[in-house]
């Protein structure tokens, strides 16, 4: 692989469409699999061992990063290429493991204990990436997208599944609305629905959670964050991006709580009033909308006029959002100018209290530039779903069965994260004639690798 060192850190549009066998190297070593591949292997016990669960989960990995159409697909690939096959140990053609093998070790993948294992696989990459990347995680967004997915074809199967709290496939459907409440598109999928938290700056999965499509998006935000938080250094969000979904007054309080400034655009209801009075000592003539923006009117002339606050800024310690008047601070003449600011030489200046209505009240305000270039980057996890989908197969809807499913998407998600570390670690190409540069943050992720694999005893037999 060749990235240019003007390249951002995390190129996807750098990926190769056929990864040559030094990248599918790297890729493989930059899973931390030991704890996972030790829970398989106890579960086998003395069982068959037709083929070691290194070749089986290699050869998963494989059809993943390798985007073939199908498993089958895959195994011819491996039958025909034998320096694929000494990539995950698979010592000759007829060592090659059939379609019925594969399905059978996904279906254990998603059982506990592994399912567990494989999710901690993708937790100990995100916490790797996190410790070199000072700035990941910073700024985050996060939604949903539809799976589709097949039942398991016995009674037997479903009711093994749903006791070990997996959820079943369902139908799905989405609406998509205009500013005036009217349905413009329609999305309907049977199966499951994945919910991202992403790195909006380096499009990168922090957290991710599968729930049957009945699940609201606002339901699984708090879940979501806590996975994040974990993979990530202390207090290292600092916001979260969302659709008009998590617009709810339970995901407001419990990101405040948190430190985290709500980037998260409002639902308007009908029932509610367009604009509320203030009260208390604060002017008669200034009001808020339910999108929470302020304003005040000039009542002197003959029809009223509406202005919008001009916002100075968020006060932390009191809980407020500072407001001034926007004739003074943005300088044109208003007739209310004397009634309102009398002799203060900034004008008029009023503290809203988030306390009031988070919903309404958020950190960043929502009609601030601030406000609009955070929500821009929500479309990063448009963007990462779009690569899971496309590139890696998470949606290709022939997955039987909530185990295998399952363990499926923990597999794609494992490899985002492989891929994510191998553009992080790969050296760049610097200058006319084509030096290649390690970075430090390159360097220091294979220093973690290094560290991360099992020491081997050079004392025991082999």
């Amino acid at each position: 692989m060749k990235i240019a060192i003007t390249k951002p850190l995390f190129a996807w549009d750098a990926l190769e469409d056929s990864p040559s066998l030094q990248s599918i190297r790297l890729l493989l070593e930059a899973i931390p699999d030991h704890g996972l591949l030790e829970s398989l292997r106890q579960a086998r016990g003395k069982g068959r061992d037709d083929y070691t669960v290194e070749v089986l989960w290699g050869t998963l990995l494989l059809a993943i990063a390798l985007r073939h159409v199908s498993m089958d697909a895959c195994l011819e690939d491996l039958k025909r290429n034998p320096a694929l096959r000494i990539l995950i140990a698979i010592e000759s053609e007829d060592k090659v493991p059939d379609a019925d093998n594969m399905s059978r070790f996904l279906t254990k993948l998603g059982e506990e204990p592994h399912l567990t294992h494989l999710r901690g696989v993708f937790d100990v990459m995100a916490k790797r990436l996190g410790l070199v990347v000072g700035d990941l995680g910073k700024d985050t967004a996060g939604d949903s997208t539809g799976l589709s997915g097949r039942a398991a074809i016995s009674d037997k199967l479903r009711a093994a599944e749903a006791e070990q709290g997996l959820p079943q496939p369902t139908g799905g459907k989405k609406e998509y609305k205009d500013d005036d409440g009217k349905v413009t598109r329609v999305v309907e999928w049977f199966g499951y629905k994945l919910h991202l938290l992403v790195d909006v700056q380096h499009e990168v999965a922090l957290a991710y959670h599968i729930t049957d499509t009945k699940a609201g998006d606002n339901e699984r935000i708090p879940e979501l964050v806590e996975q994040a938080k974990k993979n990530l250094p202390a207090e290292r969000i600092k916001t979260l991006a969302y659709d008009k979904a998590a617009d709810d007054g339970a995901v407001h309080e419990f990101l405040h709580e948190e430190g985290i400034k709500a980037i998260i655009q409002n639902r308007n209801f009908k029932l509610e009033e367009p604009e509320k009075v203030f009260g208390g000592r604060t002017p008669l003539n200034i009001v808020y909308d339910q999108a929470g923006t302020v304003f005040c009117y000039d009542k002197v002339s003959e029809t009223l006029v509406r202005h919008p606050m001009a916002y100075i800024g968020h006060e932390a310690e009191r809980g407020t959002l500072k407001y001034r008047c926007p004739a003074r601070h943005h300088g044109f003449d208003c007739p209310s100018d004397a009634a309102c600011n009398g002799e203060r030489e900034y004008g008029l200046t009023v503290r809203v209290k988030q306390e009031i209505d988070l919903r309404r009240f958020p950190s960043i305000p929502r009609a601030t530039k601030q406000f609009e270039r955070l929500y821009d980057g929500r479309t990063a996890v448009e963007r990462v779903n779009g690569r899971l989908k496309i590139f890696w197969g998470i949606d290709d809807g022939q997955v039987y069965g909530a185990r295998r499913f399952h363990g499926h998407v923990g597999a794609v998600m494992v490899v985002h994260l492989a891929f994510a570390t191998l553009l992080a670690q790969t050296a760049r190409r610097e200058g006319s004639y084509g030096k290649m540069k390690l970075s430090p943050i390159a360097q220091a992720i294979r220093e973690l690798i290094e560290a991360e694999a099992p020491k081997v005893d050079e004392a025991a037999p082999v």
